[in-house]
């Protein structure tokens, strides 16, 4: 759902509630015109000439005429450095303390009257300007950092108004002219991010989405840059609104010399800071996670597929869905619930009449392998008398207005309140009203309009700015608290699910969120429009995210809005059968996604997506256990273990499942064969089982019935066998080469521990043999082993 233009409002809710969205416009102007100051004359500021410094464990600071710059590197690689007093902490992003120095680094005296830091895989240096650059252990330039800029009130105190949201600020980047750009939070152009300005902005885009819509709802400060000298993640720790202008590089150009690519971070206030992660891919994941939090595990049904509309209406009608599942054969983990399921749209309630026994339609479902899943909404009703109003304002929980007013919103339930996620007290209240939607028999929860939205004709859907916000009891405002409200929502209802049922992972996916929101569940692509641009826009956000740490997301199968045809239906589908987040969903005024709905063509076809998927859920759950481990995501650019393969990483219409697989979706209508970019070795069809060598391209067949996988030579895959059984299905490897794979066994929705098993494949004599590897060497694989590609 999205907070729709007020023409829409109105036809849903009639004009009394596009009157209100119009007050609330109104009232939200006139609200930050006394509570925001106006900005007044500035003063722009340098760090100026180095002064002084004074070393540290890991880095050190640096003194400069007008400025400081603390600068760290920590005992895995990972850098940081903060101006004008900024440090690691506090931050949303981070998962705890911030890590611990590295003992062995230390700031020291470069040429220049510069400054640099020496350590096992990053060497940086700080110019006597205020430049900073990351070398390679062997000097290659990854990353040059110039001397910022500020913009302060005249009236101000000069050097640390930054570091307390007092100036505007830029920073401005340069990196090798081959390199890419990649990340951003969810962005619907890309995955690789062309020439243009980001905004970091989480926002309800008011209808359907294509690839040229930005922002949208989940933005991040994270840059992922792929170049020939390295792989680097860079993250500015900073919450507030800002924009980030991307410029690729060319080399050769002028006189013969390179241009290098540029990154130019606008920020309108708050502190100047940012994190450094380098190596390959794999280990700059890693090395995020261990920052920013490991990825929540999803339970088990979580990675089947499931279904949703805006629109049930009923009990009956869900009933009646999921039998038509049940009935043709085809498999269904899960059902969610939308605003429709509410009385009035108010959060935390049921329709008695549409839904009399909600209890048990979900133990009836449940009894056939389905689970509930419920949409909550932040907004609460603001009427006297709610039990969730009333509870909320006992415990002052909504956000206010600088004179201490509560600010309200329109939303589906009309006027309402909005809780305070960021003050740890409302955090505590709100996962205790989590408990209602357990006793409802739901088993997980969405997140939905938790950018915040307010409906409103014209400006920003939010809350006004100057809107007052705990900030975990630092106090401030909505320019610092907007983009972090949803993470702080995801974190309370993560932590209330804990606490009422602490033996089941929770299940939880959130629109809107920010930097760590991995933490506490997934995301899905939101309001995607209806439409093979739509449908390319799916791949780019789940890509894009996984590079910023999210592996768990999907998009509205078959799109939100409109009636998708046949042909878009079915591709649509079978992307969706190999990304993590595997759920259909539509607006309420949107045509029916039920696959028997679109033929008995496609209805067979989908079936087999479907097959496949339910084959592949031991790989699915071994990969949800590697990216909770490791940080990796499920879904991979192509370039993941060659991000030195130039051709490679302009490739977006393809991408790896795991290490063993290549997906090669169907994004063009009418496409029956489609070219696929292969890294280097060996690739089998795995509907043919022909084999090609990579790197280069080769052209495969696409009918309607399936999309090209193919599966890296000597991977060893953990299947579903036709009697439900563990197998392990392996492809030949190349000869004089081996091969092998990771499985993780299912434990079920619990916290129960898992353990890695690690198998090899290799050719003896013309037959292949897979071995499991243990401490003390390799031993039979002790389960069932097929194999392919002979």
């Amino acid at each position: 759902m999205d907070g729709r233009e007020l023409v829409r409002s109105m036809k849903v809710f009639g004009s009394v509630q596009g009157l209100r969205a119009v007050r609330s416009a109104w009232r939200r102007r006139r609200t930050d015109a006394w509570g925001l100051p106006p900005r007044g004359a500035e003063r722009a500021r340098v760090p100026g000439l180095a002064v002084e410094a004074e070393a540290a464990p890991g880095g050190g600071t640096v003194r400069f005429a007008r400025s400081s710059l603390r600068i760290c590197v920590s005992a895995g690689g990972t850098v940081f450095w903060g101006w004008d007093g900024a440090g690691p902490l506090p931050s949303y992003a981070l998962a705890g303390e911030a890590p611990d120095p590295d003992p062995r680094a230390s700031l020291e005296p470069d040429t220049d009257g510069g400054w640099r830091i020496v350590s096992e895989r990053v060497t940086v240096t700080v110019s006597r300007h205020g430049a900073v650059e990351l070398r390679t252990p062997g000097g290659v330039l990854l990353r040059r950092d110039l001397p910022p800029r500020w913009w302060e009130p005249v009236a101000g105190d000069g050097a640390g108004a930054v570091a307390s949201g007092g100036g505007r600020w830029v920073q401005r980047s340069e990196v090798p002219a081959d390199a890419r750009f990649f990340g951003l939070g969810g962005r619907s152009a890309g995955p690789r991010l062309r020439d243009g300005s980001y905004r970091l902005w989480n926002t309800d885009p008011k209808g359907g989405f294509g690839p040229g819509d930005d922002p949208l709802y989940l933005t991040m400060p994270v840059q992922f840059v792929v170049s020939d000298a390295g792989t680097h993640l860079a993250f500015h720790d900073n919450t507030w609104d800002g924009r980030i202008t991307l410029a690729e590089g060319e080399e050769g150009a002028g006189s013969g010399h390179d241009r290098p690519g540029t990154s130019e971070v606008r920020m309108t206030g708050g502190p100047l800071r940012c994190w450094v992660v380098v190596g390959t891919p794999a280990r700059v994941l890693h090395g995020w996670a261990a920052l920013t939090g490991a990825p929540a595990l999803p339970p088990s049904w979580a990675l089947g597929p499931q279904h949703a509309r805006w629109g049930f209406g009923s009990a009956r009608e869900v009933r009646r869905v999921v039998a038509g599942y049940r009935e043709r054969g085809l498999p269904l983990s899960a059902v969610h619930l939308d605003i429709d399921h509410y009385d009035g749209h108010r959060v935390f309630t049921v329709d008695r009449e549409r839904f009399p026994d909600l209890p048990g339609l979900a133990e009836e479902l449940r009894e056939q392998g389905v689970r509930l899943v419920s949409i909550v909404d932040p907004a609460v009703k603001a009427e006297p008398g709610d039990p969730v109003y009333d509870g909320g304002a006992a415990v002052d929980a909504f956000v206010k207005d600088a004179r201490g007013q509560e600010v309200r919103g329109v939303v589906w339930p009309g006027e309402c309140a909005y809780p305070d996620f960021t003050d740890p007290a409302v955090r505590e209240w709100w996962g205790g009203l989590y408990e209602e939607r357990l006793r409802q028999g739901f088993a997980g929860v969405w997140h939905d309009m938790n950018e915040p939205v307010s409906f409103v004709p014209f400006g920003d859907p939010t809350l006004p700015r100057s809107a007052r916000h705990s900030l975990e009891g630092r106090g401030g405002d909505h320019r610092e608290a907007h983009n972090v409200y949803g993470l702080a929502m995801a974190r309370a209802g993560y932590e209330g699910l804990r606490r009422l049922r602490p033996d089941e992972r929770p299940f939880l996916f959130s629109r809107s969120g920010w930097a760590g929101m991995q933490r506490y569940g997934g995301t899905w692509s939101g309001d995607v429009s209806t439409g093979w641009p739509g449908l390319r826009a799916s791949l780019s956000l789940v890509l894009g995210l996984g590079l910023c740490g999210v592996p768990y997301s999907g998009p509205d199968v078959g799109g939100f809005d409109g009636s998708p045809s046949p042909e878009l239906f079915l591709r649509w589908y079978q992307l969706g059968a190999w990304l993590p987040l595997f759920r259909t969903h539509a607006a309420i005024d949107a045509g029916r996604r039920e696959p028997w709905e679109f033929g008995p063509e496609v209805l067979e076809h989908a079936r087999v997506a479907l097959a496949e998927r339910e084959r592949m859920r031991p790989y699915f759950t071994t990969l949800a256990r590697l990216a909770r481990m490791t940080g990796a995501p499920y879904v991979r650019p192509v370039w993941w273990g060659n991000p030195e393969d130039r051709a490679l990483r302009d490739c977006e219409d393809a991408f790896l499942l795991g290490d063993g697989l290549l997906v090669a979706p169907v994004l063009t209508r009418g496409a029956d064969r489609r070219a696929v970019r292969l890294p280097r070795g060996r690739w089998y069809d795995t509907a043919t089982g022909q084999a090609y060598e990579g790197p280069g391209q080769v052209l495969l067949d696409a009918p309607l019935s399936r999309v090209p996988v193919l599966a890296r030579a000597g991977t060893v895959l953990p299947v579903r066998g036709e009697e439900d059984e563990l197998v392990l299905e392996v492809w030949a490897p190349a000869a004089g080469r081996t091969g092998g794979g990771l499985v993780v066994r299912d434990t079920g929705d619990g916290w129960e521990p898992a353990t890695i098993e690690r198998y090899q494949s290799r050719l003896v004599d013309g037959h292949v043999v897979v071995e499991r590897v243990t401490d003390d060497g390799v031993e039979e694989a002790g389960l069932p082993v097929r194999v392919r590609g002979l």
